[in-house]
């Protein structure tokens, strides 16, 4: 019987399907995995990390900690770390942290396997016959299309942790997807760095638009939701296949980070002001009903007030459906790191960012509120209480708003679709009844 490992995922939904991917891999070669466990204990933990931002370095350097304790006190075993922190500061965390048993950066993780089972000899004697053991509710999951980025924004230490775009086989995507949806996936969130991109590195041609309208004819997926697109060279044809396919949910996650053209240019986004007002009146103009997010950023080296005023013109105009924001942090290594001071005071960015996210509370409020007395679609993620917990297409898991259904009226099935009736609303979650 060979030993438990439990994998502990930090950051991104992209750091999950890496977890996923290395439980399947562990499973299909006889170890049995579990995922965020509250007190592993036993045999081997792998704590798979985050590098993005400052915040989540701490919290990966902080879980590292705790298990390299839970070793010295003999509640583990072994320990081993993966991911972006490890990718990025291999040589300082080695000589740091010596608790820890093995690291692995972005990529190599599969290694692990080899190291711990030497006796198969190199990786490629490793059983392959594996799928990813999913750690969401079996009805969504997650796909990763590329990994890297191409785009060097002057803040974003992304490139430097993962490198350049690639791009993942298109038949490679599409049997996953016919996989999971024999498991009984049926929604699926696509996920990538840039996934505008997709394509670009293998045929100098954008191919997401193609990717998912395949995604779409295959039997039994019911949602598509797509992720972190980017607004220079956007793929038009992308639109049609939303607004055609109606298993393709109208939801756009595009990052837009600021308005002003000193902040989009010192930025390096490769857009201006204008570019930017005209994309997303094409979006709302050729996707009747599409909700957007987006993600803001304030306190960028040399942003004034005149920039910040823009920013929050920009935002009462566009009236994102979805909005994030946060407060610039000077990551080592980038453009702006090495070019720019970081001249806006902490006080200052702050101030910004409570405004900038009072400003979206409102709006956000009155968005959901115009939803009350309409049938929507949701699914059923689960049942917290005296109510069941769904989405309508317009919501992501874990990031976005949910919709209260009284558990009292009908006894619903976690995974299944329902129609309802919007009763009631909130700043960002919804009310409803069963329709009948």
């Amino acid at each position: 019987m060979k030993k438990t490992i439990d994998i502990i995922s930090l950051g991104c939904s992209k750091n999950l399907v890496d977890s996923e991917t290395l439980m399947g891999l562990m499973e299909a070669n006889g170890y049995r995995c579990t995922h965020d466990s509250d007190d592993p204990q036993g045999d081997i933990v792998v704590v798979n990390t985050c590098g993005f931002i400052n915040d989540a370095k701490e919290e990966s350097i902080n879980t590292i900690l705790e298990f390299a304790q839970a070793k010295t006190e003999g509640r583990i075993k072994r320990l081993f770390v993966m991911g972006c922190l490890s990718e990025r500061y291999l040589a300082d965390l080695e000589a740091e942290i010596p608790e820890v048993d093995g690291w692995y950066g972005k990529f190599n993780y599969k290694k692990l396997l080899a190291d711990l089972e030497p006796q198969l000899g190199t990786e490629q004697h490793i059983s392959t016959g594996y799928h990813r053991h999913i750690t969401t509710p079996r009805h969504y999951a997650y796909i990763k299309v590329s990994e890297g980025c191409d785009r060097h924004c002057a803040y974003c230490a992304i490139p430097l942790i993962t490198g350049k775009h690639q791009s993942r086989p298109m038949d490679e995507i599409l049997d996953e997807v016919r996989f999971l949806v024999s498991q009984g996936t049926k929604e699926f969130n696509v996920i990538a760095q840039e996934l505008t991109y997709y394509g670009v590195d293998i045929d100098g041609k954008q191919h997401i638009a193609e990717l998912i309208g395949k995604m779409a004819d295959i039997e039994g997926v019911e949602w598509i939701r797509l992720h972190y697109a980017y607004p220079t060279h956007f793929p038009w044809e992308l639109l049609k296949v939303m607004r055609e396919k109606k298993n393709v949910c109208k939801y756009l996650d595009i990052a837009l980070q600021h308005i002003s053209d000193n902040m989009l240019a010192r930025m390096k986004r490769n857009v201006t002001k204008q570019e930017t007002y005209e994309l997303v009146e094409r979006l709302r103009k050729e996707v009747p009903g599409i909700h957007l997010r987006t993600t803001l950023m304030v306190g960028f080296p040399g942003e004034t007030e005149k920039d910040f005023e823009e920013l929050l013109e920009f935002t009462k105009w566009a009236r994102f459906e979805r909005m994030g924001a946060f407060a610039y942090s000077e990551e080592e290594g980038t453009y702006s790191e090495q070019n720019y001071e970081d001249d806006v005071p902490e006080d200052v960015k702050q101030r910004r960012l409570d405004k900038l996210m009072r400003v979206q509370q409102n709006i956000s409020s009155e968005l959901e509120a115009e939803k009350v007395g309409t049938i929507q679609r949701v699914i059923i993620d689960r049942q917290e209480g005296d109510y069941y917990i769904g989405r309508t297409e317009f919501c992501s898991p874990e990031v976005d708003p949910e919709v209260l259904i009284p558990a009292d009226e009908n006894p619903l099935a976690i995974g299944n679709f329902y129609d309802v009736k919007i009763t009631d609303s909130e700043e960002f979650d919804l009310y409803a009844t069963i329709y009948k």
